[in-house]
């Protein structure tokens, strides 16, 4: 899979239209397509736009083909969640574990109470 291609592929994942990148990037839409169609390669400052605009490593687009194609839409998303997380200041990280952490225990309470309701059944 091209270069183009895999920006395409993310793209359309993240549910982005072409304008729309574009319009992040200050590109002509015509110009983003030719990238994506592969007409022409992007430069290193470009491909690094890209990537910042469908908040993605450079590297993700260099994976293997056979990987690339194995991630559906549910992993992209929480992919990309993770990452947008990692990108959080330290407090901020911090609630949004808590609140995870609190979720999860009341998950587990919920079953461990189920369990007991049906063993006393």
């Amino acid at each position: 899979m091209e270069i183009g291609d895999k920006i395409k592929k993310v793209r359309e994942a993240k549910k982005l239209s072409q304008k729309e990148v574009a319009l992040t990037l200050n590109m002509d839409q015509s110009q983003y397509s030719k990238i994506e169609k592969g007409k022409t390669d992007p430069t290193t400052a470009t491909l690094e736009k890209i990537c910042k605009a469908l908040n993605i490593e450079v590297a993700e687009l260099f994976v293997s083909d056979q990987l690339f194609k194995n991630v559906d839409s549910l992993d992209k998303s929480l992919v990309e969640k993770v990452h947008l997380l990692e990108q959080l200041d330290e407090s901020e990280k911090q609630s949004i574990f808590q609140i995870i952490d609190s979720l999860i225990i009341k998950k587990r309470l919920k079953d461990t109470l189920n369990d007991a309701i049906n063993l006393a059944s």
